[in-house]
């Protein structure tokens, strides 16, 4: 997970400022030592790296804050705001033109994964934002790079305007007036990469832009090329002037360099990230929730958005009333599961828990495996035993470890976990609940 050996390294040097009763300059010299060093084996740009240590110490350094009751906290405090400046302070939210369709042209390397996030991003318009994207195929070079948009485009549910291997100028400009007379209201052009920046890239790339008039111009980036992709965005940015960046590959960079790097470098905003394989796997980028990961105090809002996104409303209501009535089947049990996978897994839920970095946990350790095989032993039984789990006895339970080519104990288990978790919603009903809704503490 990106910002994994950071964060790591922040949380020990934030848990040995905060165990402190007192701080003295030499204390805060010493941690911000850590800091740097940090900083560099995540691959942040050494410029960007001097200046933001430079920042958190003189801030830090002050007498008001050495001075302070609880100086440990105040410099965390003062480098959360110091990360979250650095990666643009706020999330900055798509530009949409005057006119109908309003264009986005993506632009990058090759193999940084344009092509995957167009269709990410189309997927977010539609299903966030109501809009009627039309997916432009303007790579004309690589081979099965239309059909592999198509792929994408029928998978997001997107259609995708193409006209085999023309002038990509020409197809840019014919996709707009088709969206215009379609009535798709975004145009995101998917255009060519080459393995490294030549004139012949940026005259292209120069040449729609002026054909098409794009509204956002979004560099994307593989954060895994760590420094590379911050001389990338620099040069792209200079020759096209971007809008902002999306990053992806988000998820397998355990270092985050480019994150931390990209916007101090070209000064333009990180504004969306891909944050895994699946096409919902993608979230706008937001600074603050961002660095509040990165020095493990969670990220709850992504996580309340994410459920907010996936979750079936109507689903949630009919479990509300049925843990009202005390009515949690095994039904329900399966469906719950099935809507944290939708979510991402729990490992990935787990790390957005405010205190999950004291945790230390590790995804990879995470069986995600057990949820498919809960579900398969709940596929194994009848809709009556589903339904009124109480009728399961030992001759039901070894049928149905057979049927999902599980052990008794497996089944067991299942039933257990079952029974605590309707025991803990049954606490959440009546009194506990109320209390709960008026502010009090947690019922169990």
């Amino acid at each position: 997970m990106a910002f994994e050996g950071l964060s790591a390294k922040l949380q020990k040097v934030i848990q040995d400022i905060t165990g402190r009763g007192r701080l003295s300059e030499a204390d805060i010299k010493l941690a911000m030592r850590e800091v740097r060093m940090a900083l560099l084996e995540a691959d942040v740009n050494f410029t960007v790296v001097r200046s933001l240590v430079k920042k958190i110490t003189d801030r830090a350094c002050g007498q008001e804050i050495l001075q302070s009751l609880t100086p440990g906290q105040q410099v965390v405090k003062i480098v959360n705001e110091e990360l979250v400046e650095l990666m643009g302070s706020t999330h900055s939210a798509l530009v949409y033109s005057s006119r109908t369709p309003s264009v986005i042209l993506l632009c990058g390397l090759q193999g940084a994964g344009k092509t995957t996030i167009a269709g990410k991003l189309a997927l977010y318009l539609k299903k966030r934002h109501n809009k009627r994207p039309l997916l432009a195929a303007c790579d004309v070079y690589r081979p099965a790079a239309i059909r592999q948009l198509q792929v994408v485009g029928e998978r997001v549910g997107v259609p995708v305007f193409e006209q085999g291997q023309g002038d990509p100028v020409a197809i840019a400009k014919a996709a707009v007036a088709y969206g215009a007379s379609h009535g798709q209201d975004v145009v995101i052009v998917d255009t060519a990469g080459r393995l490294h920046i030549d004139d012949a890239l940026m005259n292209e790339l120069q040449n729609i832009k002026g054909a098409v008039q794009p509204a956002e111009i979004l560099l994307v980036v593989d954060a895994m090329t760590g420094q590379d992709a911050v001389n990338v965005a620099e040069t792209f940015n200079n020759r096209l002037d971007i809008t902002g960046v999306m990053l992806t590959k988000l998820d397998g960079d355990t270092r985050g360099g480019a994150a931390l790097s990209v916007k101090a470098v070209t000064g333009k905003p990180i504004k969306f990230s891909g944050t895994g394989e699946k096409s919902e796997d993608f979230e706008p980028f937001h600074p603050e929730r961002m660095a509040s990961r990165i020095l493990g105090m969670g990220d709850v809002l992504t996580l309340i958005e994410k459920a907010q996104a996936n979750l079936d409303e109507e689903k949630a209501q009919k479990l509300s009333q049925k843990m009202k009535e005390q009515k949690f089947d095994l039904e329900d049990f399966a469906d719950q599961f099935k809507q944290m996978r939708s979510m991402g897994g729990v490992g990935a839920l787990l790390k957005m828990l405010p205190g999950a970095g004291k945790l230390n946990i590790d995804e990879s350790q995470i069986d995600e495996k057990e949820i498919f095989r809960m579900e398969a032993i709940i596929g194994s039984m009848t809709p009556a035993e589903r339904r009124t789990p109480n009728i399961l006895n030992a001759g039901r339970r070894r049928r149905i470890a057979r049927g999902a080519g599980v052990q008794v104990q497996d089944v067991n288990r299942l039933i257990k976990q079952f029974d605590q978790a309707r025991a803990m919603m049954k606490q959440f009903s009546g009194k506990g609940m109320k209390k709960f809704a008026r502010g009090g503490k947690f019922p169990f």
